[in-house]
């Protein structure tokens, strides 16, 4: 089974996590599962960027996003080449490291 490495956030995962996952789940429904609270306010409809996560290993072993999901992702706060919303990224058969950036949008336009 392969395994998602979540990098530590401060608030989210602190110490970070490693978890083991069947293939052909949600990256965000992986961390859900394991007690991974990541932020998905439209339930994971692909309707908002709040799950946006950057793989940092395993980027390629995803399936290529859809243009919905690259439309959103140019919304999202810190966007990085390796991002994806974890709502949509479905875990294959190879290890992923995955970081939750610091901040979601909501939560930037909760501050201003």
């Amino acid at each position: 089974m392969p395994k998602i490495v979540f990098l530590p956030h401060a608030e989210i995962c602190p110490e970070g996590k490693v978890i083991e996952v069947e293939s052909g789940v949600s990256v965000c429904d992986a961390a859900l599962e394991h007690g991974i609270e990541i932020e998905h306010a439209c339930e994971k409809s692909c309707a908002c960027t709040t799950c946006h996560v950057i793989v940092r290993e395993g980027f390629d072993s995803l399936g290529e996003p859809d243009e919905l999901e690259e439309d959103l992702l140019d919304k999202a706060w810190g966007l990085e080449p390796e991002s994806r919303l974890s709502c949509q990224a479905i875990v294959d058969d190879e290890d992923l490291v995955v970081e939750i950036p610091k901040y979601t949008i909501n939560q930037v336009s909760e501050k201003h």
